[in-house]
């Protein structure tokens, strides 16, 4: 093995924060990357068409979409489910003969169930948002007194449409909590991971400045962290995929926009450059705050220190260097406070701005009376739903900085360590 030799690991070497729980991440990342692009370029090119051979075969254009619980197991979605299993199957069989791993049964096709889970909760939406027109366009034609499918609406119809929509929630709720749930033991065995890496080098360790904050208290934050954000990361991606093509299908009934006027494929236009505006926006905004909350984490740390050396050592933490160490703290954190109040400047102008920008986009298409009010809803969902997924990064800067911290901090504390865990520990560790 490469640490046998006694010495301290290379900087690209030392991220065990991935490497205790993954096999070999440098290589599995891009594997992981590279093979999603292969089946999804498979699945558009002629995946898809093959399910035909078999009966389950890509509905024909200009089929309405179903709505209800047949949504989910429509041949189209049967093949969809079998093809997914087999490029899982096969790619988890090379990693576990390539490199088995002692935590691979989680790592691979737990995270691959994961990400299963939550493409069917997304799919879910979809379908609400399917469900959204008729409902819509039933209401304005009950308000307006005209007939719907040929008949006056009655309660019943609007009962009926509601009663399909509690069918969907229900769905929805029961993949979501499935989800979560198995997210959260996933996690937790990540967590595990790193914690068993940590305590094998101990006798190291402990000798560390906040070592027991970093085995701890980090790695407990860092759990945490990734099964917010890594979920959040990615549901916006799935959701993405599946609703670019509902807005690109809805884009022939928005054409104008206001001052600009004529605009094919506008609402794909519109969504793609308001949510890279903000997302660059944000990102410049808060190009600091990383490193300052890194900042803050040392002065506190050395804060913390001198006042766990006074508890035993009366000659430790005088007023003066308590003072002089505190005002160090104080001194990083105004620092943190005045990048951050600029940054949710442009933060918060940007929410309040997201709010009503699709509303101004359709309004030359309101007046004008070319879409109903089921289809404003629905392009409205979906607009929000794909400028959601874009704006990620705008949702999530502040936790993204967080753990960007703690990463960067468990970072610093791997790379004191020796290759060798089995070697005698030094008299004293310097960070």
């Amino acid at each position: 093995m490469p640490w046998e030799t006694g010495r301290i690991r290379p900087q690209w070497q030392a991220d065990f924060v991935f490497k205790s729980f993954f096999p070999h991440p440098r290589i599995f990342f891009p594997s992981v990357l590279i093979w999603t692009v292969i089946a999804v370029i498979g699945w558009y090119t002629f995946g898809e068409d093959m399910g035909g051979a078999f009966g389950m075969g890509p509905p024909a254009p200009g089929t309405p979409p179903v709505i209800g619980l047949g949504y989910f197991v429509t041949p189209n979605f049967l093949w969809f489910y079998i093809y997914c299993f087999v490029f899982v199957a096969v790619f988890t069989a090379a990693w576990m003969i390539f490199s088995p791993h002692p935590w691979q049964w989680w790592s691979i096709p737990g995270t691959a169930l994961l990400i299963f889970s939550d493409y069917f909760s997304v799919q879910a939406t979809v379908n609400i948002n399917n469900w959204q027109r008729p409902f819509f366009d039933a209401i304005q034609n009950a308000l307006d007194g005209k007939p719907w499918h040929g008949a006056k609406v009655t309660e019943g119809d609007l009962y009926g449409l509601l009663l399909t929509w509690f069918q969907i929630a229900a769905v929805w709720m029961i993949v979501y909590i499935a989800t979560r749930f198995f997210t959260s033991h996933y996690v937790f065995r990540w967590r595990t991971a790193m914690n068993d890496y940590y305590m094998s080098h101990w006798p190291h360790a402990r000798r560390i400045e906040g070592a027991s904050q970093r085995v701890q208290e980090d790695t407990a934050r860092f759990a945490a962290i990734v099964e917010d954000l890594g979920i959040s990361m990615v549901d916006s991606v799935i959701t993405l995929f599946a609703f670019l093509p509902v807005l690109a299908g809805l884009s022939h009934y928005v054409t104008e926009l206001p001052i600009i006027g004529h605009v094919p494929d506008a609402l794909l236009l519109t969504a793609l450059f308001w949510s890279l505006f903000g997302t660059v926006l944000l990102a410049v905004a808060g190009i600091k705050l990383p490193g300052l909350a890194f900042n803050n984490q040392l002065t506190e740390a050395a804060y913390r220190k001198e006042l766990v050396y006074g508890e035993d050592d009366e000659a430790r933490a005088h007023p003066l260097t308590v003072s002089e160490l505190f005002g160090q703290v104080r001194q990083s954190y105004f620092r943190y406070f005045f990048h951050f109040a600029y940054f949710n400047v442009f933060r918060g102008f940007y929410i309040q701005a997201d709010n009503v920008f699709a509303n101004i986009m359709l309004i030359p298409t309101i007046v004008a009376g070319k879409i109903s009010f089921g289809i404003m809803q629905q392009v409205l969902t979906a607009f929000g739903q794909v400028t959601g997924s874009f704006q990620y990064l705008v949702g999530s800067w502040t936790t993204i900085i967080e753990l960007l911290s703690i990463h960067k901090r468990l970072r610093g504390f791997e790379k004191t360590f020796p290759e060798d865990p089995n070697a005698p520990p030094p008299e004293e560790v310097v960070r």
